[in-house]
This record gives C-alpha cells, sequence and structure tokens, in this order.
C-alpha cells in the first residue's frame, strides 16, 4: 500500500492506496490473493463467493489471530531461509552457498483460456537474486475445480539446488481441521481413516518411486469446522497428479490456520536446477463444496470427463479377460475357446493378460522372461496377429497385457543391458514379484518402451485394448545413465510421461488401462493418458463395495475398471452387480458357468449396455454407507434427471440385517414423477417391487423407497425412470 500526505487546513492527512487484489473465480468459490505492501503475496480467502466483490479487501481487516513475528503464515508461496518460521513451499541453496530465499510479487496477468477456464499467472522474484517462482492458477469454472502448480527458473552464474519445490501453498481457516486421508496394500487399497488435524505438521508421502500409491494415494480430504457428511459442510477435496513419489505437509499453525503444501517428494530428489532451466512443478488439483462431500465429487466427476480422461465423455468397452480362467498356463487352441466364450457371453473384447511372450526364459510363471517382449513360440505359434484374426471371426475385439517398465533378472533384456536397469552396483538385488524397475531417465529406455506398444499396434493396427501394469517399486535406487542421482526419482516420472505422450500422440483414441497391482497408480497425472484404472486386484466384490465407495469421491464410474471373478462367496448376481458400477468386464470360465448363471451373465450385459451411459455420465449420489448401514446403496442420476439407476447391496450378514427403513432419493427434479422398477432380476426370480406405483420426487426424496434387500435377496438393483 503506498501512503501520500495531503495537507487540508493547515492538517496532514494519510491517504492509502488500494492493495493489489488478485481475484481466481469459479462457479461458487473465491480465492483471493493479495499483495501487501511490501510486496508479499499472500493468500487472503478461499471460501465462498461474497455477492460484492468489493468487500474483498476488508477480509483481512476482521481477522485477529496471535501475532505472526514472521508476517509469512498467510504467504501463498512460503519461501525458507530469511524470516519465515513455517513449513516452507520452496527452499533452494544459490550458487554462492546462501540458502535464503524471499519472493516478492512482481506482476501478474488473468487470461480466459476458453468460456469455462481461465489461468491466472502470478510471478514472484527474490530482490536479491536473479531468481523467480511462477504460480499458476487454473479455474475450472462450472466445476469449481482448481488446478495450481509452479514453475522455477534463474539467472545466477551457476547451477542452483531445490531442497524443496511444492506445487501449491494454500491456507485456509475454520474452527478445526479434519482429514479423510487413505492407506492400504496390495488387496487392500483405499482404506480411509479420519481423524482431527492438531497443532503441528502431518506429512503423506509416498517414497516407493514407481507403483508410488501402494501404502499411500496422494488423495485425501478436509473438513473445515466439523466433520462433513454427504450432504452438509465444508469441505476440500484434493490430490497431487504426479505418478511418482508425493507430500503433502498438512500444518496447524500457531493462528489455528490450515497451511496445505503439497508437491513432488524431495525425498532423496533435491534438483540442480541449471541457469535459465525451468523446473515446472506437477499440478496440485482440489474442489471446496460448501454443501458436503458428494457435491465435491460430482464436481470433480465432471472435471475429469470433461477433461482429464482420455475419451472421458465417450464409450468404453466390456470385456472378458483369460488370467482367472488360465493364469500362466494357455496355448492357441485354449484361447481360441475362450474368443469363443467372449463371443457368447456378449462382451465387446477378449484381453489376453500375462504369459504370452518370451522365448529364451519362456513366461510360464512371474520369475522369468519380463522385458522379452516376443511372442512365446510354443504358446502362440501364429502370433499375436492370429488371435486379432480369430478375435475378429468371432464378432469380438482382442486386448493385450504388457507391463513395459519392468524386467525380471532372468531374461534376454537383462542380459543385454544391465546398464537400463535401476540397480545399485556392488550391491545385493532386491526383488519385488521378482523383478525389477527399467531406467526411464534414459532415452533409450524410453525408446525401448514405446518400441513395445509401437510394435505391437503397427503389426496389429486392430488391437483394441491395452493393459498397462506396474507391479515393482524401486529399491537400491540408481541410473547408470544419471550423473546426478538425487535426479532420478523426478527423472523416472518424466520419462514415462514422455513415453506415454508419444503413445497418445499416434494412437490417440486406443482404449489404456492403468493397472500397476491395482490401485498403485491411481492419480490423475497418469490418467490423463488412459481410459480407466484397475481399483484392486482384489475383486471380492464385497470388499469392491467399500473400495469403489472411497475411489468414486475422487474418480467417475466411467474411469472404474470392475470384473466379475470367483473371488468371495457371493452368488453370480451380487458379483456382477458390484462390477456394474464402473466399467464392466469378467474374469471367470464361462464354460463351467451353471446354466442359470451363464443366463443370467448373458442377460446382464444387455440390461448394462441399456443403462452404462447414465453410470458413466450421470451424476452419482451416495444413498447409504457401508461404513455405518447394513445396506450399500449408490445412485447414479442422468444429467436430464429423467432416469437413473440404484445399486442396493446387504454389506451386514447378522440375522436380521436388511433395508429395514426406506432409503431416500436425491438430485431428483422436483416437477417430476418416477417410476422404479427392478432390473437385473436372477432367472426364475421375482420382483419384490410394485412398477406399477408412481411417486412424485417430493415422496422418493423426504420418505424414499424400501428396495426389499435382506438375505437371500442381497443385490437389488432398481431403474428409476421419469413418468411423462
Amino acid at each position: 500500500m503506498l501512503l501520500t500526505l495531503f495537507l487540508v487546513g493547515g492538517a496532514v492527512f494519510p491517504v492509502y492506496s488500494q492493495k493489489i487484489i488478485i481475484p481466481v473465480y469459479s462457479k461458487s468459490n473465491a480465492l483471493i490473493l493479495q499483495v501487501e505492501d511490501s510486496k508479499d503475496l499472500n493468500m487472503a480467502y478461499f471460501g465462498e463467493k461474497l455477492s460484492d466483490e468489493n468487500e474483498y479487501k476488508n477480509i483481512s481487516r476482521v481477522y485477529r489471530p496471535a501475532e505472526d513475528y514472521s508476517s509469512m503464515l498467510a504467504s501463498a508461496y512460503t519461501a525458507s531461509g530469511t524470516r519465515n518460521l513455517a513449513e516452507p513451499a520452496i527452499s533452494v541453496t544459490h550458487a554462492d552457498g546462501n540458502n535464503g530465499l524471499h519472493l516478492l510479487y512482481e506482476s501478474h496477468k488473468q487470461e480466459k483460456i476458453d468460456e469455462n477456464v481461465s489461468l491466472t499467472t502470478i510471478v514472484l522474484k527474490d530482490p536479491v537474486y536473479p531468481f523467480w517462482v511462477t504460480l499458476y492458477y487454473k479455474a475450472y469454472v462450472n466445476e469449481d475445480v482448481i488446478e495450481q502448480w509452479s514453475s522455477i527458473r534463474h539467472k545466477e552464474k551457476k547451477s542452483v539446488t531445490l531442497g524443496k519445490f511444492a506445487s501449491a501453498n494454500l491456507l485456509m481457516r475454520g474452527s478445526a481441521y479434519w482429514l479423510r486421508q487413505y492407506h492400504g496394500d496390495w488387496a487392500r487399497e483405499m482404506q480411509p481413516e479420519e481423524s482431527r488435524l492438531t497443532h503441528g505438521i502431518k506429512v503423506l508421502d509416498s517414497k516407493l518411486g514407481t507403483r508410488a500409491n501402494l501404502f499411500q494415494p496422494p488423495l485425501f480430504m478436509v473438513s473445515l469446522d466439523k466433520p462433513a457428511t454427504e450432504d452438509e459442510g465444508k469441505v476440500l477435496f484434493a490430490s497431487l497428479s504426479w505418478t511418482g513419489n508425493f507430500r503433502v505437509d498438512l500444518e496447524v499453525d500457531h493462528q489455528d490456520n490450515l497451511r496445505i503444501i503439497a508437491g513432488v517428494s524431495n525425498f532423496a530428489s533435491a534438483y540442480s536446477l541449471k541457469p535459465g532451466e525451468e523446473f515446472s512443478t506437477p499440478a496440485f488439483l482440489y474442489t471446496l463444496s460448501n454443501s458436503g462431500k458428494g457435491l465435491a465429487s460430482r464436481n470433480l466427476h465432471d472435471w475429469a470427463r470433461n477433461y482429464k480422461l482420455v475419451d472421458g465423455k465417450g464409450t468404453r468397452l466390456t470385456l472378458l479377460n483369460n488370467w482367472e480362467a488360465t493364469y500362466f498356463d494357455f496355448n492357441e487352441s485354449k484361447l481360441s475357446a475362450l474368443l469363443k466364450d467372449t463371443k457368447k457371453l456378449g462382451v465387446d473384447l477378449f484381453l489376453l493378460d500375462d504369459g504370452w511372450f518370451a522365448n529364451k526364459y519362456p513366461r510360464n510363471d512371474d520369475h522369468a522372461g519380463l522385458g522379452d517382449w516376443q511372442e512365446n513360440k510354443q504358446k502362440l505359434p501364429n502370433g499375436i496377429s492370429y488371435l486379432v484374426k480369430e478375435a475378429d471371426a468371432n464378432g469380438v475385439k482382442f486386448g493385450i497385457w504388457i507391463e513395459p517398465e519392468m524386467v525380471n533378472p532372468k531374461s534376454e533384456l537383462y542380459e543385454k543391458h544391465p546398464d537400463w536397469v535401476i540397480r545399485q552396483p556392488g550391491r545385493d538385488e532386491h526383488y519385488f514379484r521378482n523383478q525389477l524397475v527399467l531406467d526411464l531417465s534414459n532415452p533409450k529406455v524410453q525408446d525401448f518402451v514405446f518400441g513395445i506398444v509401437d510394435g505391437l499396434l503397427s503389426k496389429n493396427p486392430e488391437l483394441a485394448y491395452i493393459k498397462w501394469d506396474c507391479n515393482a517399486v524401486i529399491y537400491n535406487a540408481h541410473s547408470s545413465y544419471l550423473q546426478n542421482q538425487s535426479h532420478l526419482y523426478i527423472e523416472y516420472v518424466r520419462g514415462l510421461y514422455k513415453v506415454l505422450q508419444r503413445i497418445r500422440a499416434k494412437y490417440a483414441s486406443i482404449p489404456m488401462m492403468l493397472c500397476s497391482g491395482g490401485g498403485g497408480r491411481v492419480d490423475y497425472g497418469a490418467l490423463q493418458y488412459f481410459t480407466e484404472y484397475w481399483p484392486s486386484d482384489n475383486t471380492d466384490p464385497l470388499e469392491r463395495i467399500f473400495m469403489q465407495w472411497e475411489y468414486s469421491y475422487f474418480f467417475p464410474a466411467i474411469a472404474s475398471a470392475n470384473h466379475v471373478t470367483d473371488w468371495g462367496k457371493q452368488p453370480v448376481k451380487f458379483r456382477t452387480d458390484v462390477a456394474m458400477m464402473g466399467k464392466l468386464g469378467f474374469d471367470i470360465v464361462i464354460s463351467k458357468l451353471d446354466p442359470k448363471d451363464l443366463t443370467f451373465c448373458q442377460q446382464a450385459v444387455k440390461t448394462y449396455d441399456s443403462v452404462k451411459d447414465i453410470i458413466w455420465q450421470g451424476d452419482q449420489y451416495r444413498l447409504t454407507n457401508p461404513l455405518t448401514d447394513d445396506v450399500a446403496s449408490v445412485f447414479y442420476l442422468d444429467k436430464a434427471k429423467s432416469a437413473g439407476v440404484i445399486f442396493n447391496y446387504l454389506v451386514n450378514n447378522r440375522y436380521g440385517a436388511g433395508s429395514a427403513v426406506p432409503i431416500r432419493l436425491k438430485g431428483l427434479d422436483p416437477s417430476k414423477k418416477y417410476r422404479l422398477e427392478e432390473i437385473n432380476l436372477y432367472p426364475g426370480t421375482r420382483s419384490a417391487l410394485n412398477p406399477g406405483t408412481i411417486y412424485t420426487s417430493d415422496f422418493l426424496m423426504k420418505i424414499g423407497f424400501n428396495p426389499a434387500v435382506k438375505s437371500g435377496r442381497n443385490s437389488v438393483v432398481v431403474k428409476i425412470t421419469e413418468v411423462r
């Protein structure tokens, strides 16, 4: 703020000019940045929009917190080494060895990318060193989503070392803060925990290198003042779009504010930044809902379908996978029979899983062959092209599994190119699923991995689907290619993205599943190159209800690949109904199905085809929670509010458990009437619902309906249709 003195009637009066206010608006929210007199850039407000935008300048005046001794707690991007006393977003060692950094406002600009998207760019500079940080805020207005990232550059005489380099630094004000985070392991993904944040720092992070989400994903929620419910409370959903090591600091400071700093993990990753080089961080994405978790999730779903997923507004292929039918034990005749089963089942595609490659060290189990991507001549004497043609002759498409970033020590690739493998020289190798990770920081390795996909698709242009797996983490991190080993974790992910960008540049529409041993890579940094993800290798439908419930907060149903398998003790109807809440697939032996089960599965595929657009593109409402209720109920409603599908499952097998009370619907058009009809019935069974009853939306949302879920009727799917 500039001070000017005016002389009026012999008295001197100070007149203050206005502070620079930089607003970032979305449909419901405002993120307000403010340039102080000192040129420090602070975050003044993040919350629900005010009706009068002129009042944002008054916000800082109404807070009376404890003294901020550093005057930096509200910093929009907190630097370390000068007067800051809190956790920094950035720390550096300058070329002269000095560790101090202070960032002051230099300039900003705001531009409309289109009618819905705006980009705010703010340049900060150190007053002593030629060192700049540019902050980016990309707002998707209708979806209430913001992507935030930073870029770092300098013109010092020699390289500067970046010790920390966050994407974002948020400030939130509330009376209390409740964190919902996730943990897990293989087959136990997305286990939720909710706790109140106390003073100090809570860190969410990963140091695994690849498959970084195995123990903890970069997904979280923060409720302000009290834990948010589906329909009430203020809650932030957030995630880092990065397919590697991440770090999120959640610090409740002595002023009782919450500071969220998120970015790539700086673990073993000090980055040497050359003069003139620009270091860009990945996007930290978030949406703030003032009406509970359900709205936040629908915002993210719309954003993902509109802007992030490959073909997010398009279609998906139903499939039959051979993995649980054959594992590694198959040949052409077995696969030809499965292709006929694919047609018999009525799905779109047959997916050939692991075990189709390698000759010197045949891929007959997971101990050998990974990295040698030639068709196994004993199993497939006529190659993949024969199977693609066989699939076409049977009226279905053909897809294939690959794990191109990995290598078995027992492989020709390992023998020929040990320098392509991430491993410490002179140390014993340590394996994850009997394999090691290829060094994608090396451009030759990038070419090799791209060549695996390019070779398959060039030789087989009718190949219609790729399942991309990644089962190992990085042990003994060392690159024989890189001179600076602290760059490895970052350059690995950059290399992966370069490969995926090349694939999408040449093969823009090929459907690809992001697998990674289950949910080891479920982030929007990777998903921008894929059509779907594999939530977990655990396909027990009861477990999947809980997992899919939590995943669905952050990802739309069209992105969730769900397969019917023999895991679990539930009947095939229950297993199929659960898998229908996403992109449906099967991984069962069709020839061994009971005739009634086969008839049901065939009819279920047709039923799914009739409602899949509602599931994929509609709004999702969670009606009853499996963590607290006997029945889990999930509702998908089309954008016109004219048709929907309600999935209801018994999740408590104790005596008498079931839908004792009606389930209230959400999101219906208040002016419309609806009819409810049970669908996906098992052959020979009758519905307990009366399809002739017509309900007002008022009744269904205030009273509800009862799907009559109980033991023996543990899965009920209901279609709701507008009565015109």
